[in-house]
């Protein structure tokens, strides 16, 4: 059964950094692209970034693009979610998924997702 664990949320001031993990157990974790994904209040869950299963290529939403970047850690099974310059819009609960499908294509199919673990929940103040 797989499961995803996301940490690393917190309140932060705008300006500043969080870094996010997400722990994979259940599948091969070395074999799937990875995702984050975030839901704001009152809104549709959205995008974020995505890696590809051996870290060579990511994709990210133009919201965060030079901001944000993901990484990948395949001997630890965990994903990773640097966030710097962080803005009051960044508010969310933050979620990691997997496919195994390129990153670019988890832009969209993320919304077929069964799955999602519990979130972090990321505040940003201004």
């Amino acid at each position: 059964q797989v499961q995803l664990v996301e940490s690393g949320g917190g309140l932060v001031q705008a300006g500043g950094s969080l870094r996010l993990s997400c722990v994979g157990s259940g599948l091969t974790f070395s074999r799937y692209n990875m995702g984050w994904f975030r839901q704001a209040p009152g809104k549709e869950r959205e995008f974020v970034a995505a890696i590809r299963w051996s870290g060579g290529s990511t994709y990210y939403a133009d919201s965060v693009k030079g901001r944000f970047t993901i990484s990948k850690d395949n001997g630890k099974n965990t994903v990773f979610l640097q966030m710097n310059s962080l803005k009051p819009e960044d508010t969310a609960v933050y979620y990691c998924n997997y496919d195994s499908l390129p990153p670019v294509t988890m832009a969209t199919r993320y919304k077929e997702y069964v799955y999602w673990g519990q979130g972090t929940q990321v505040t940003v103040s201004s």
